[in-house]
């Protein structure tokens, strides 16, 4: 027989915990003998090993208090208990790698072949600016909308394999530091239009339904230059006009 401070070292808990335990119904608390004291059968090692080790696998004290005894009952909770815990393990274990990355400078935000993709904008004549800006873009879509992103990302990526399309994206970089009224705006507004319309026809990509990432995502390209809300806006009008679906002259 064993009495608390007994018990609660031999499990490895605090005295107060076995009390606590006791109000709150989980372990029977034994009447006191004939000196005083409580006196605790070996069963309430048992009993308090096994509350102590569901309570450490993060199980609340009042689903082990409702743990039922009846055949199959309690090893099937403890089977659903032991599946949450792997399932915890596996993402502590997921961000325990996310963290050793990012001490070692190497997380990795975007697939492999989004990032050799950028590596290789510099060499097609893009500029720092637009390479940066291309790299924020894409992290936000992979991570808002990882099931489409890489359809988008790939479009964009054949389109770069087409010399005159690609001579359409560096035109559109360029003119980042234009004045808004300048001419030749207009006159790329126009030769993206075509371009899209030949490629795509009026069925132009669709975006993701019931979002307003597309547009967030244009509204940061816009406000980083007057010249590039203008020849959005130029770009949006003239497809209003051909009456391509889902397309208007403000958004």
């Amino acid at each position: 027989m064993l009495t608390i401070g007994q018990l609660a070292r031999y499990v490895g808990v605090s005295t107060k915990t076995v009390r606590v335990y006791h109000a709150k119904g989980l372990l029977p608390e034994p009447e006191r003998d004939s000196s005083g004291y409580r006196r605790y059968p070996a069963q309430a090692v048992v009993e308090l090993v096994r509350i102590r080790t569901l309570a450490e696998a993060g199980v609340p004290l009042a689903r082990i208090r409702n743990l039922g005894s009846a055949p199959g009952e309690l090893e099937t909770a403890l089977e659903q208990i032991d599946a949450d815990l792997a399932a915890r393990i596996r993402q502590l274990r997921a961000t325990q790698r996310r963290l050793r990355q990012l001490a070692a400078g190497d997380i990795r935000l975007l697939p492999a072949e989004v990032d050799r993709h950028l590596a290789g904008l510099s060499d097609l004549g893009f500029s720092d600016r637009w390479i940066r800006m291309e790299r924020d873009l894409w992290i936000v879509v992979y991570a808002t909308h990882p099931q489409v992103a890489a359809t988008f990302f790939h479009d964009q990526a054949q389109a770069l394999t087409d010399p005159d399309l690609r001579q359409l994206y560096l035109a559109y970089d360029q003119a980042h530091d234009l004045d808004p009224a300048d001419p030749f705006l207009s006159e790329l507004a126009d030769r993206i239009v075509a371009a899209s319309i030949d490629r795509y026809g009026t069925d132009l990509p669709a975006q993701p339904e019931d979002t307003p990432i597309p547009q967030l995502l244009q509204t940061t390209v816009n406000a980083s230059s007057p010249a590039w809300q203008r020849l959005d806006s130029l770009i949006r009008h003239r497809l209003s006009d051909l009456g391509v679906p889902g397309v208007s002259e403000h958004g």
